[in-house]
């Protein structure tokens, strides 16, 4: 019997239909009034300590983001400093080994022109002194000559 008791319950509007629509909207304001206003506010104001919370750590973040920046900058300009300086520094060193050694070239230069004229003049007095021993030679033999003749 009860399985016919279901299948007699028809659903025809009338104006009871109203009444079930008014109580739906009355649900609806009461339970908005008692509960979802309530946690509605409670999760806006979670999302702006949230929201706030997040803004903080973005601005955080930015100023890591220009310090970083700034770091890296610095950085460039301070190897690049040093690499002037080094680039100087050998530029110095290489100009100075350049001067040391034009003096030293300078220096062989001079030295081999005093070797040279000091061989020059030995030559000089060696030639001399053969052509004296030459003549007293040449003396020795032609009144060698002479005697003898």
């Amino acid at each position: 019997m009860t399985f016919l008791a279901f299948q007699e319950v028809r659903l025809v509007p009338d104006g009871t239909m109203f009444i079930h629509i008014a109580l739906i909207l009355l649900m609806i304001w009461v339970l908005n009034r008692t509960f979802f206003r309530p946690i509605n506010r409670l999760l806006q104001r979670r999302e702006r300590n949230k929201g706030g919370r997040s803004s903080e750590a973005q601005d955080i973040l930015k100023q890591v983001e220009e310090k970083q920046a700034r770091y890296s900058q610095a950085m460039l300009t301070a190897r690049s400093e040093g690499y002037q300086l080094i680039e100087a520094e050998r530029n110095a060193a290489v100009n100075q080994r350049q001067e040391k050694i034009i003096a030293v070239k300078e220096e062989a230069a001079q030295k081999v022109g005093r070797e040279k004229q000091e061989l020059d003049r030995q030559a000089e007095e060696a030639r001399a002194i053969i052509a004296e021993e030459a003549e007293q030679m040449a003396e020795k033999i032609s009144s060698n000559i002479l005697k003898t003749a």
